[in-house]
């Protein structure tokens, strides 16, 4: 179906540098938000939302959830929208799991998201150490359901394969942006190593939920939008955020345009019509905001909430659930197209040697 999105004047030509009205928060400084900034600094934990300056951090942290950010807050890769300070990462901290797992438990927290900056200076990308938080969450707060935002690997199956052992809740992965702005916008990100990932997930571990988010206002047109989420349902992933590129600072890429709320609940409807399990599509809608509705939306068959920056929370119903897979015995070759090698991980268990397909 050919559908056209409205045209928002003047909005939608806001100079860079003006924000419209819509993109308002309330500087964050509650209660609640000193108390949770209060014990990060104590447990010397990171969060994506302070690093990332998420604007929702206020509204997220007076309701005390946060998604902990791990192996540290220098990222190997310098992506052309993120805030998260780049360079040659010195941390590492075995019992950084643990205090996390302790930290779930001590706020009480039902959901919890956990992230990491891109560790390409690791072996295995950092993949045991994701396992090994997923496990201590599970150990001190086995109640607690665990979403997990992942980087990719730099297309290590074997990587991937370590976390979705650990057996997370909802596996995320970021596609970001259109295949075209990849090379301006993710420095060391492929889109197709991107859906590789989501790929090789739903053959390995197929009933584990898969969700990806997509910034926009980096220059992207429509019709490599919409062709982006397709290329996500075909590939199997089920729960899709949308929300507006906010510019860090003047070193990092423009806002090429601001969409209007109304524009991001026609790209929802999109969305619905793809056979997304849940959209939740709005100009402050980042990733893991409000991650426990989102994931109960998408179990529950049905949900339609109104977003707080005017945008919707968008459900569809229909999308069939994929009967669990049995995994392959083997273990990954990889001769991957990146370069990247299969690397052993300290801790996951020994795979057969025959050759497995690469993500690609």
């Amino acid at each position: 179906m050919t559908r056209s999105l409205p045209v928002i004047q003047p909005s939608s030509l806001i100079p860079e540098g003006r924000k419209p009205a819509w993109l308002k928060v309330r500087a964050p400084g509650g209660p609640n938000y000193m108390r949770l900034k209060s014990r990060m600094r104590e447990w010397n934990l990171h969060s994506v939302c302070e690093e990332a300056r998420c604007p929702n951090i206020g509204e997220c942290w007076e309701d005390a959830t946060a998604t902990f950010m791990i192996l540290g807050d220098v990222c190997t890769r310098n992506c052309g929208y993120c805030a998260i300070a780049h360079g040659t990462p010195v941390w590492e901290d075995r019992e950084e799991p643990e205090r996390i797992g302790r930290a779930v438990r001590e706020l009480g927290l039902e959901y919890v998201v956990i992230t990491s900056v891109n560790r390409d200076d690791l072996a295995d990308g950092g993949a045991a150490h994701w396992a090994a938080t997923v496990r201590a969450v599970r150990r001190h707060a086995p109640r607690c359901r665990v979403e997990v935002l992942i980087p990719d690997f730099q297309g290590r199956a074997a990587s991937l394969e370590t976390v979705l052992d650990a057996r997370p809740d909802i596996l995320n992965h970021n596609t970001e942006t259109v295949e075209r702005l990849y090379k301006a916008a993710r420095h060391g990100g492929r889109y197709a190593r991107a859906l590789g990932l989501f790929r090789h997930a739903r053959a390995v571990a197929p009933e584990i939920p898969t969700k990806s988010g997509i910034i926009l206002g980096l220059g992207e047109e429509r019709d490599e939008l919409v062709a982006t989420l397709r290329d996500l349902r075909a590939v199997g992933v089920s729960i899709l955020t949308l929300g507006q590129y906010l510019r860090p600072s003047p070193q990092h890429l423009p806002v090429s345009r601001y969409y209007h709320p109304d524009e991001f609940a026609e790209l929802a409807g999109i969305g619905r019509e793809l056979g997304f399990t849940h959209v939740e599509a709005g100009p402050l809608v980042r990733s893991s905001y409000h991650a426990k509705r989102q994931a109960d939306a998408a179990a529950s068959g049905g949900m339609n909430s109104a977003m707080p920056n005017g945008a919707g929370s968008h459900l569809v119903a229909g999308h069939p659930p994929m009967a669990p897979a049995p995994r392959t015995p083997d273990g990954m070759n990889s001769a991957m197209p990146n370069g990247a090698g299969s690397h052993l991980v300290a801790g996951h268990p020994p795979m057969a040697p025959a050759p497995r397909t690469p993500l690609q």
